[in-house]
């Protein structure tokens, strides 16, 4: 019985992870930029999404980086 559990189990890789991380990133960050277009009646505001749309711009470059490195790796 070990075996069937074994065959049906699922393996979350780390690539599994850099790459939704990457993918929730770039996501975020369109998000972000959109918000920014939203409050433009709001400075403040604007400013802040933008500043969050440019971080998560950066987070995902590096979890691209983070990922083509790993796959280098393997």
């Amino acid at each position: 019985m070990k075996n069937e559990q074994d065959r049906h189990r699922i393996e979350v890789t780390v690539r599994d992870r850099l790459l939704r991380a990457w993918e929730n990133s770039m996501e975020m960050a369109r998000d972000f930029e959109g918000y920014s277009h939203e409050f433009n009646e709001n400075e403040q505001y604007s400013r802040a999404f933008a500043k969050y749309a440019v971080d998560e711009a950066r987070h995902a470059a590096e979890l691209k980086d983070m990922l083509h490195a790993y796959q280098s790796e393997q």
